[in-house]
């Protein structure tokens, strides 16, 4: 069984940018962009998984492998677990890299430290994740500060919030947890601009002015 295996999952409908993971984006597709990064990885292959026929013809012109996924697990109907559950069953190797298509900001040098990190470590997952330090309430009650103390803002504790952009997961504990995030996680911190994530139209446009700023065209990431 191949030891690191690279799955870039790319659904066919999108509920708020039509066709976001295959439309022009920078000069190519997201799923273009992110095959592009990844083939300069230390991956045993490189697999798009998607219902998207359009998605599949990209993977072959770009010699890629492809999964032709089953329409339920394309389908709002299926919760995260059973997707996740779903992926390592058919994903043949030892330790999976997700690399989403709607976080087109993470650098290479990202993934190869993540890689590196992953590999010395002890951990059965790897996620990438933003710092959050603010001031956060929840049923008309802080939650990270007491109403009687108030602190200054660099003070508050520092949570971290999982972007899913970039995630390492040994197959055997995504099939035993049905998740990315396994037992005995690390938490790669990640940049403002790495954390983008591609939901909303706005979201596509933002992260596309971004990319262009961050990345000339003479420059693969």
């Amino acid at each position: 069984m191949k030891k690191l295996v690279a799955v870039i999952p790319v659904r066919a409908g999108s509920q708020r940018v039509k066709d976001k993971n295959i439309r022009a984006f920078a000069g190519k597709s997201l799923l273009e962009h992110k095959i592009e990064t990844v083939k300069q990885l230390p991956v045993e292959d490189i697999i798009v998984n998607t219902d998207s026929e359009e998605a599949i013809e990209i993977a072959k012109r770009e010699g890629v492998s492809f999964h032709k996924r089953e329409p339920y697990y394309a389908s709002s109907e299926c919760s995260n677990s059973e997707f996740h559950h779903y992926l390592a069953q058919v994903t043949p190797a030892q330790n999976i890299l997700v690399a989403q298509v709607t976080a087109p900001l993470i650098k290479k040098e990202s993934y190869l430290q993540a890689i590196d990190e992953f590999m010395q470590s002890d951990c059965d997952s790897l996620m990438s994740v933003r710092v959050l330090k603010e001031f956060i309430w929840y049923q008309g009650e802080p939650l990270n500060y007491s109403r009687d103390h108030m602190p200054n803002s660099q003070d508050l504790p520092e949570y971290v919030v999982p972007t899913f952009g970039l995630v390492i997961v040994k197959r055997d504990a995504m099939l035993e947890n049905r998740s990315y995030i396994g037992k005995n996680p690390l938490f790669y911190k990640i940049t403002q601009e790495e954390a983008i994530d591609i939901d909303t139209q706005l979201d596509f446009e933002f992260a596309e002015f971004m990319y262009q700023k961050t990345f000339s065209p003479l420059e693969n990431i």
